[in-house]
């Protein structure tokens, strides 16, 4: 019973972290958007974002045991 509740919950858990997170970092990245006036930072901090929402993501993954 245990093993047919991971198997269905897992799935579930992974999907609602990643669509969360990635959901977080895309209103943060709007949020800034609008601040940032160069083109140039706005390609820094896009890419320290997608970095940050890469790493968060798989840090709150594998410490949820999935």
């Amino acid at each position: 019973m245990e093993k047919v509740v991971h198997d269905l919950l897992a799935p579930m858990v992974r999907s609602f972290i990643s669509d969360w997170g990635s959901a977080l970092f895309l209103k943060l990245a709007n949020w800034l958007d609008a601040r940032i006036p160069s083109r140039a930072g706005r390609v820094v901090i896009g890419l320290l974002l997608g970095v940050t929402a890469i790493v968060s993501i798989v840090t709150v993954t594998a410490l949820a045991g999935f």
